[in-house]
């Protein structure tokens, strides 16, 4: 398999580093984690009250750049191209902790959406979103579920000419600040069903909860909440399929934080003195910058094959390369924040260090979607795996 970037990839990656450096520095996180927040629908909604954790401005910003759409057909607005052009994207915005919804929204409620929704669906809710008019969210957790999408109590009963919502959904990745939120149910036969829900729609209670990486999900209640039936797709084929699209962003995420890293802790050790020299001249610490710069190495490789291969039709495939990354990110990623806190001494635990940010994007990053216990135990159940078992 050719690894080498296109000369357009080798543009959209140069352009999403410099996005992310000059529009999105480490220091606008800082800023917007600190504004005031401020509860309940009707309150988000005023004029004066943002508690989104990111800025619609740049959010518009980088739709008028493509990336909203760039794996998306262009029947719905996108540009057609591949989710491994998207990681590219992805990657640079984690090297500077970038807080817009791209995973939340277009990667994980946008593909539940287009494969779930039919074409006037997708026109309705999918396009306004990759045109950064919108946000959307995917509520597919219940305090039971534990990564299981079809473990599911939220009940969906016909009501006139739509359906009514009740139930609870958990950790709702932006669900705090979206205009949609895409909601699993099970219908009054049992069957598992996607709808789409009005954010300020009645018997919508949205509480807002701060995640350990300074960003903010939420806790939705519905309360017979109006909900329109996605009709284009099977809903259990197209959660599991955007899941592990999100498991592989978060992998291509998590490289870009493991890389910058990586770069900070080589520059802190060539600076720090000890009795009179660098830090970086102890063997002890190179062997362990070097263990980070192997760790590193493991995770790009991982990374990039679950792009490559997280919207692929081929599901086993697809669940193997995003399990295989998934895992590694947690062994890996977590291993090379952890040293990089560690060798920084005790600047490194400090909140005004930026090191400490990126570890704590580090740890959701790693049980987002699945964690390593999860996606290990996934590829072990692989039919290809058991049957060599023993041989």
């Amino acid at each position: 398999m050719d690894f080498e970037l296109t000369q357009e990839q080798k543009m959209l990656a140069e352009s999403a580093a410099s996005f992310a450096k000059k529009t999105s520095p480490v220091e606008r996180l800082r800023k917007i984690r600190s504004m005031p927040h401020v509860e309940g629908v009707e309150q988000r909604h005023a004029a004066k009250a943002d508690p989104r954790n990111w800025e619609p401005a740049v959010w518009k910003q980088m739709a008028e750049l493509g990336w909203l759409g760039l794996f998306y057909p262009e029947s719905v607005g996108g540009l057609g191209l591949r989710f491994f052009d998207a990681s590219l994207v992805i990657e640079k915005l984690g090297t500077t902790l970038v807080p817009e919804p791209y995973v939340a929204s277009v990667v994980l409620a946008g593909w539940a959406l287009l494969k779930a929704g039919s074409a006037e669906q997708h026109a309705k809710y999918l396009t306004p979103m990759i045109e950064g008019d919108t946000s959307l969210a995917l509520a597919w957790q219940e305090r039971h579920s534990r990564y299981d999408v079809t473990k599911v109590k939220t009940v969906a009963k016909k009501s006139g000419g739509g359906h009514a919502l009740t139930g609870e959904k958990v950790l709702v990745l932006n669900g705090h600040a979206a205009d949609h939120v895409v909601v699993s149910a099970r219908t009054e036969d049992g069957a598992l069903a996607l709808f789409v829900v009005d954010a300020k729609s009645k018997g919508v209670a949205i509480e807002s909860i701060t995640t350990m990486d300074s960003g903010r999900a939420a806790q939705i209640r519905l309360e017979g909440a109006e909900g329109v039936l996605l009709t284009g797709g099977d809903a259990q084929v197209a959660l599991e399929w955007a899941l592990d699209l999100a498991a592989a962003a978060a992998c291509a995420e998590g490289l870009g934080i493991a890389r910058t890293v990586l770069d900070m802790t080589n520059a802190y050790l060539k600076v720090r003195k000890q009795f009179g020299v660098p830090i970086g001249t102890f063997q002890v610490l190179q062997h362990r910058a070097v263990d980070m710069f192997v760790q590193t190495q493991l995770l790009e490789s991982t990374a990039i094959l679950a792009a490559v291969r997280a919207d692929d039709e081929d599901a086993d495939e697809r669940r193997r390369a995003v399990s295989i990354a998934k895992a590694r990110l947690t062994a890996g990623g977590k291993y090379v924040t952890q040293q990089s806190v560690q060798l920084h001494g005790g600047i490194g635990i400090t909140d005004e260090h930026d090191v400490g940010l990126y570890f704590k994007r580090m740890q959701v990053l790693c049980t987002l979607f699945g964690d390593d216990e999860f996606h290990l135990t996934r590829f072990a159940s692989r039919d290809a795996f058991a049957s060599t078992v023993g041989e």
